[in-house]
């Protein structure tokens, strides 16, 4: 059973490697404990146990301190980096007439209010809560 092990360990590694994307790591980390089980002596019910506490508690305990400390230098792309932003209008924002526009980062956009009867005028300040599509959705600041 040793090999079958050792194999997972490889190929989770191999994954993990391909992606670089923190997705199977903790699987070879609960595959490494069920080796070290298995060199112990014990069965195999023991050896999945093992692997299955052991990826479960990387998971749950690694992980989300992994993506915040490792991830945390990737940069937002396009729509995502707009979330949050305060943005200026330059045209009526009214959901009911299908109006609204502003220029964020030299580019206009679509806008439209969170709520239908909300209504920005040109020189309120929003702040962008999502994007659909080619719309931002904006409260008004």
């Amino acid at each position: 059973m040793s090999i079958v092990w050792l194999a997972l360990i490889v190929i989770f590694l191999i994954v993990e490697i391909a992606t670089v994307g923190l997705t199977s790591i903790w699987l070879a980390g609960g595959a490494l404990a069920a080796l070290v089980v298995e060199l112990l002596g014990l069965g195999i019910v023991w050896q999945i146990a093992a692997f299955l506490i052991v990826t479960f508690i990387l998971l749950y305990f690694t992980r989300p301190w992994a993506q915040k400390y490792l991830n945390a230098k990737s940069v937002k792309t396009n729509y995502e980096s707009l979330i949050g932003q305060k943005i200026k209008m330059t045209e009526r924002v009214d959901n009911l007439s299908q109006t609204g526009k502003a220029v964020v980062n030299g580019q206009e956009w679509t806008v439209r209010a969170e709520a239908d009867g909300d209504i920005l005028e040109p020189g309120d300040f929003g702040e962008v809560l999502r994007v659909e599509g080619v719309k931002l959705i904006v409260k008004k600041i």
